[in-house]
This record gives structure tokens, sequence and C-alpha cells, in this order.
């Protein structure tokens, strides 16, 4: 499947999405948002079971388009905002662990989208930021409620006030980023973790995050209730015998997803 703004491929059950809008430094329109809602289809339906988005050129993804956002009335930003909500809500609640390698710019909807992802591995050269208050705007896909939950009221506050851009260096100290990569090592190292990732329980792997997220959303006592009952399920599935097996015997473990 061929598409204008974005190239997918999967390779050894580890999905890589890579947007090549590049003369738009990757700038999210409408039509970018539609390729990213089909790659994620077919990357899953290629049997993906590790996804990592990234970016071509100097940017991960710049933000949303500004020459699009600026003929849009209040009914067409809405219904602009919603679909990158539900498509970063999406990304977000994939069964599947998903990796953002920021090499550039990851600026407005690009931070936004970075955020839906799982963790964050940069280059030493990117920057982050939401920008929006500086167009008179607020963020629209997510980022005033997903970056309080990254990095906390104060760190999160300053930076959706400001508008200020910040280094890969204080993303980093503010927990918004999980690990800095020299900008030719950044790949290499974020497919390291995802081969490590293939190499755990599926099924536990796939629980873990249902239940981070869905504990995100709860109450501490909801969540350790689901966390009890999950944790009891698990024990019926061939991959808990397998992996204890595994580490008694002192060999690696041979997973089956079920």
């Amino acid at each position: 499947m061929e598409l204008e703004n974005l190239s997918w491929a999967v390779d050894a059950e580890i999905g890589t999405i890579t947007f090549t809008r590049v003369a738009a430094l990757n700038a999210l329109n409408a039509a970018t948002l539609g390729d990213l809602d089909s790659a994620l289809s077919a990357a899953i339906d290629a049997g993906a079971r590790v996804l990592v988005l990234t970016g071509a050129g100097k940017a991960f993804v710049a933000g949303a388009d500004i020459a699009a956002m600026r003929t849009m009335d209040a009914a067409a930003a809405e219904a602009f905002g919603r679909r990158g909500n539900e498509l970063f809500r999406r990304l977000e609640l994939l069964p599947i662990p998903v990796i953002a390698a920021v090499n550039g710019f990851a600026l407005g909807g690009g931070c936004e989208l970075a955020m839906a992802c799982d963790f964050i591995y940069a280059s030493e050269r990117a920057k982050f930021g939401q920008p929006e208050v500086n167009l008179g705007l607020i963020a629209g896909f997510g980022g005033t409620q997903r970056l309080p939950r990254r990095v906390g009221y104060g760190p999160a506050m300053e930076l959706l006030l400001t508008g200020r851009m910040i280094d890969a260096a204080e993303a980093l100290r503010i927990g918004l980023v999980n690990r800095l990569c020299a900008p030719d090592a950044l790949l290499d190292e974020v497919y390291a973790t995802a081969r490590e990732l293939l190499t755990k329980g599926p099924v536990a792997v796939r629980e873990t995050k249902r239940l981070v997220q869905q504990t995100r959303e709860a109450s501490l006592g909801s969540g350790l209730a689901q966390e009890i009952a999950t944790f009891g399920q698990i024990f019926e599935t061939s991959d808990r015998v397998e992996g204890l097996s595994a580490f008694l015997d002192k060999r690696a473990a041979r997973f089956t997803g079920a």
C-alpha cells in the first residue's frame, strides 16, 4: 500500500512508520492523519508486535499544518482537532508497544504525537515544545492532557503557557524523553529495544500496557483490583508456564502468545 505522506514497513515483527512530508517538516494535515490511520491498520495486519514512529529529514513532526489551519472556521477546527485526538488515542491504545524515535523537531502536534507513544527516544539534536499559545491557539491533539501526565503539573504548565521550545537534554531532565541518543545511533538504539521487547511474553506485554493505560484514567483502588484479576488470569496462559519453566531451566523462553 503506497501512501503519499509517510512510508511503513514490517520487518521481523517490528513495524516502522516514517513521516516523509519532508518539505513541510512532516507537518500534520488531514491527508497525513489519514495516511497514519491507514498505516497503523496495515502494520498491525502485517503482524507487527512493536511499532516505531519516526520522521525523515530534519523533523519528527514539526506540528500541525499552519497553512491548512489558517482558513479553518470554528467547526472545521473542531473537526480537525477531533480527528487528531481520536487517531492519537487509537495509537495510544494499540495492544503493542509503540516507540517514538524523535530525530528532530517535535513541536505542537508532533510533540503530542510522541506523547501518544509509550516512550520516547530522542536524538541529541531533537527539539520539543507546545508553541500553540504563540499563535493564539491551544494544544488541540491532547497536549493539555498528556503533557501533565508525562512531566507533572509545573513543567507542563511552563511549556504550555510560554510556548517555549526545549532541547533534548531538557526534555530528558523533565521526564518527557526516556533516552538521548547520538543522531546517527538513534534508530539502532530504538530497534535494539524493540528486539528486546519481542523476547517478552506477548500476553504479559499486552496486559501490562492495558493495565497501565487504564490506571491512568481510573482510581488507584480500581486499577489495583484490575491488576489483581489480570494477574490471576494470566496464570492460565501457556506463556506463563513457558516463562517460569524457562527461568528454572536456565534457558531462553519460547513464547507463543497464548
